[in-house]
């Protein structure tokens, strides 16, 4: 065991602490934070008591800056530090403890352990190894400076290349360019060689064309007024049908408008009403309601009651419906059955129940969970269930409204959670919301 660190002596005075490299201060820390949690708790000062709980990495990420402090200005810390780190050290540790420096030694280790330890001339090497930490960075940034000029040169060299290559390119491209022009040149003698035909052509079949003119506007002239003639009497033709055809249309129209705006007044309300009062479906049918005026074979029994919201029946009712999808919050449930088994329990068995729910009515279910991480533990999810987790930022409720809101209108979707806001959000956008009670009693039924 180390013995109690010495009285601070002049090794400990700030004036004499070189500046340190990053290099050898971070390797410092790392020293420190590595013995930190051997300490007793008292000798640890006040500023580092919480650090000393984490791991030796966790202590130089965390409390780097705390640790360095504390080294410079609490020299009986310091000397504590340096007596676990002699207790636990090597060759280099017994060698620059005695004021040596091996010469395969690495400077920044020897300047860690010296900055530490404080042998009579630890400054000597604490100074010694930032000088070669110093040329090493050095020499390393001199280096990485040429590599980067002799990538610069290959780049641009390159660049020469490729330019040569693209003058030659174009000049072959200028070149086949003035071939095209001198063809196009050529078809545009010829084009205007033909213009000039044409027009030729063309001013002997207008004057032609003019004397025919004149011989087709008398002809013209004569079918005119005959045309006028007929077209007089036409007219009264037309007028007289016009004014029948017009009473006709005019009474029709009008009965036709008001079919169509009763119809699209009494559609646009009906789609109003399920949406606004989210009517369930039912199961009976008007003439259902006569027959319980007359006697019937099968009419049912006097005091027959209503299914309750929370019968399993309704659920039953619900499901037997074509494509239905049922749709479960998942936590909300199991911590309503069975919370006291753990999450993984939970998950396994509601999962295992609703895959044979999902056997036994044929519809379509799918279970919702919160957490956006990856979960271990969960076995594969039956046949006929879709078991999704909330993405991260998401809660499970916020999913299973997307799920509803992406179904078609018209379609059976059954909500299964006994959270209220749930409940009411599903409901306005066209979907059945049950309680976990009625899920978990039809479970336990079948």
């Amino acid at each position: 065991m180390s013995a109690e660190p010495n009285p601070i002596d002049s090794a400990d005075d700030p004036a004499l602490v070189p500046v340190l490299p990053e290099a050898v201060r971070q390797r410092v820390v790392t020293l420190a934070a590595t013995v930190l949690g051997g300490l007793p708790l008292d000798q640890v000062p006040a500023s580092l008591r919480r650090v000393a709980r984490f791991t030796p990495a966790k202590r130089a990420k965390l409390g780097g800056t705390g640790i360095a402090a504390a080294l410079a200005g609490d020299p009986a810390f310091r000397q504590r530090v340096a007596a676990k780190v002699a207790d636990a050290g090597g060759e280099l540790t017994i060698a620059v403890t005695a004021g040596t420096r091996p010469a395969a030694a690495d400077p920044v280790e020897v300047g860690a352990l010296a900055y530490l330890l404080r042998p009579d001339n630890w400054v000597d090497l604490v100074v010694g190894a930032a000088d070669e930490v110093r040329t090493e960075t050095d020499r390393v940034a001199t280096e990485h400076r040429i590599k980067e000029a002799e990538q610069r040169a290959d780049r641009a060299e390159q660049a020469r290349a490729a330019a040569v290559a693209e003058h030659g390119r174009l000049r072959g491209e200028a070149e086949q360019a003035r071939a095209e022009l001198a063809e196009l040149r050529a078809e545009l003698r010829a084009v205007q060689k033909e213009l000039r035909e044409s027009q030729h052509r063309e001013r002997r079949a207008s004057e032609q064309a003019a004397t025919e003119k004149g011989r087709l506007a008398r002809a013209e002239r004569d079918h005119q007024a005959e045309l006028r003639r007929l077209n007089a009497r036409l007219a009264d033709a037309e007028a007289a049908a016009a004014a029948t055809r017009a009473a006709g249309a005019q009474e029709h129209a009008f009965d036709d408008s008001r079919v169509w705006l009763l119809l699209e007044t009494v559609r646009n309300a009906a789609r109003g009403l399920v949406r606004e009062l989210a009517l369930d479906p039912v199961e009976v049918v008007p003439a259902d309601f006569v027959a319980e005026t007359a006697d019937t074979p099968d009419r049912p029994r006097a005091g027959a009651r209503a299914l309750a919201a929370d019968d399993p029946a309704r659920l039953d009712q619900l499901l037997a419906m074509p494509r239905a999808h049922l749709v479960v919050d998942g936590y909300n449930v199991t911590k309503t059955g069975y919370g006291e088994l753990s999450l993984e329990q939970q998950r396994n068995r509601l999962a295992a129940s609703l895959g044979v729910l999902a056997a036994q009515t044929g519809a379509e279910v799918t279970c919702v969970w919160d957490g956006a991480d990856p979960v271990h533990g969960i076995a594969p999810p039956p046949r006929g269930v879709r078991v999704l987790f909330s993405r991260k930022g998401e809660i499970a409720d916020e999913l299973i409204r997307r799920l509803v809101r992406a179904e078609p209108d018209g379609r059976v979707v059954v909500v299964v959670s006994s959270d209220k806001e749930v409940a009411d959000g599903v409901r306005r956008h066209g979907a059945y919301p049950l309680s976990a009670h009625t899920l978990l009693r039809r479970l336990a039924r079948g």
